[in-house]
């Protein structure tokens, strides 16, 4: 009877345990550049021949469940960031095409529902971490409330003023902590914003220019424009400002009684490859073949450090943790294909491109106290499904005409019987101007007319049959053989019949 009623105890306690446990913590990881060959979880579906190991993330996946069949919503790493931001495929924004700058005008009304929005009416506290790269307001010395917006590339405009951020960013969409980028380590302005207040460098830094010759004392090429930034700027330096900055955040909130949402957007592995000399303890610079793959392990190593944090903190088991990637992975780094890395895995192509190379990326979903671990799944996501399956975990309702495009994963993550997704996947390229359609493994990709700025003209220019081997059968373009023209017409059909219709393509529940 003693040992019944002890017993019952220990139920009724564990009990109120459980039902007292608040909702999970939901972190998301949106890599930059990085291909599913990049994670060597990935590459050894296909291969032996490993050249940078990736623990950290490939735990992640060991403890969770991972996509081999996933995509980015866009080849291209701005507009990518608005599908994943909204839930919404790229043709529904305004500005359905191209990368935005650092000055440019956001595409977010303050009745966008974005992921921070998403996760504050779930009642979370919201923080995004790193690249924003959506368009962000700034002022002039002139007149400090008008925005300013480039108009020379080239010519620097002393008026501008990049102290503070006036509109257009984190802040202004949803998050509570910012601690951002504007266009990430490769364009201006070249400076790091803490809620919305410019974050010096050093304590002795100052606006100043960034040029070609700056960089080239740190013995770094200029990637993009020269402009205004901070004096000490130094992209090394960024990747350990973010992941510190996002340790010290769970430090803060783990133990608080909301749960909290980070969007971070990593540095790694964008150009230029400008890898940390040592992070968490661990040398990186110089210990791959090349500063690409350096940048690589910076990356895995904070991922480490953000699951060694909540594991301090206690929160681990409750915290769900997704890493994927704004688009496929870099094949531009000559020392990378001399050590014999594949990038972009066993997949035609790369970042910008139409062929698997330039979408397919790694997801990883892992929530120790809910998904068994290493489980793997090859049906279809995109990048764009998180904002359904965060709304799913977190228990709040999407409305219909929000992330409209996005599927709940979560049954899948559950890996209930009849789990559904995508029938049919719609993609987008890069600067060629280009969207894909596949469905049950045939592949089409449609050319869009640059000149025609209604998107109304456009042409199928290639039909790949990816059912067996993916890489050779994207080598074989079908679309003028007469035995599949009834395919390409279908698909063709399926895209516009879609698109023009402004039919949903994600499922909420």
């Amino acid at each position: 009877m003693k040992k019944q009623f002890i017993q019952f105890v220990a139920f009724f306690l564990l009990s109120i345990q459980l039902s007292a446990q608040k909702a999970p913590n939901i972190i998301v990881v949106l890599a930059d550049d990085v291909g599913t060959g990049d994670i060597s979880k990935y590459r050894s579906l296909h291969t032996d021949a490993i050249k940078i190991e990736t623990p950290n993330i490939d735990k992640l996946a060991t403890e969770g469940m991972f996509f081999t069949n996933a995509h980015a919503p866009a080849a291209l790493c701005a507009t990518s960031r608005y599908a994943i931001m909204t839930g919404n495929h790229n043709y529904r924004s305004p500005l359905p095409w191209g990368v935005w700058s650092g000055y440019a005008e956001s595409v977010f009304t303050p009745e966008t529902m974005t992921l921070g929005r998403l996760m504050k009416k779930a009642d979370y506290q919201t923080a995004f971490i790193g690249k924003w790269h959506l368009g962000t307001d700034f002022g002039r010395h002139s007149n400090p409330t008008k925005p300013y917006r480039t108009r020379n590339k080239n010519k620097i405009d002393l008026d501008l003023n990049i102290e503070k951020i006036i509109g257009g960013g984190p802040m202004q969409n949803g998050f509570d902590y910012s601690f951002t980028l504007p266009s990430g380590i490769q364009n201006v302005p070249y400076a790091v914003y803490e809620n919305d207040q410019w974050f010096p460098l050093r304590k002795d830094s100052q606006i100043g220019i960034i040029n070609k010759l700056y960089m080239e004392s740190l013995g770094i090429e200029l990637d993009k424009n020269q402009g205004l930034g901070d004096s000490k700027w130094n992209p090394k330096q960024i990747g350990p400002l973010l992941v510190n900055k996002a340790v010290d955040y769970i430090s803060k909130k783990a133990k608080e009684d909301k749960p909290f949402f980070i969007y971070y957007c990593s540095q790694a592995v964008h150009t230029p490859h400008t890898p940390a000399d040592e992070l968490n303890g661990i040398k990186i610079a110089g210990t791959t073949p090349s500063k690409h793959m350096d940048m690589i392990k910076e990356l895995d190593v904070q991922m480490g450090m953000l699951v060694q944090e909540l594991k301090k903190q206690g929160v681990y088991e409750n915290t769900v943790f997704i890493f994927t990637s704004d688009n496929g992975g870099l094949h531009i780094d000559g020392d990378t294909w001399n050590a014999r890395h594949e990038p972009s895995d066993i997949y035609r192509g790369c970042k910008n491109d139409p062929y698997e190379g330039g979408s397919r990326v790694p997801f990883i979903v892992s929530w120790p106290s809910k998904i068994k671990g290493n489980a793997k799944t090859n049906k279809p996501v995109l990048g764009l499904d998180i904002s359904a399956t965060i709304a799913a975990i977190a228990g709040v309702k999407l409305e219909e005409n929000e992330a409209t495009d996005s599927y709940n994963l979560l049954p899948i993550l559950e890996q209930k019987k009849k789990a559904k997704t995508h029938p049919f996947v719609m993609l987008q390229g890069g600067s060629a101007k280009q969207t894909m359609i596949i469905e049950n493994g045939w592949k089409l990709i449609i050319q869009f007319d640059k000149k025609d700025k209604s998107d109304a003209t456009r042409t199928p220019v290639a039909l790949f049959n990816l059912n067996e081997n993916v890489w050779e059968h994207e080598e074989f373009n079908l679309i003028n053989n007469k035995r599949y023209q009834r395919k390409v017409n279908y698909l063709l059909k399926k895209y516009n019949d879609t698109r023009d219709g402004k039919k949903p393509t994600g499922y909420h529940f």
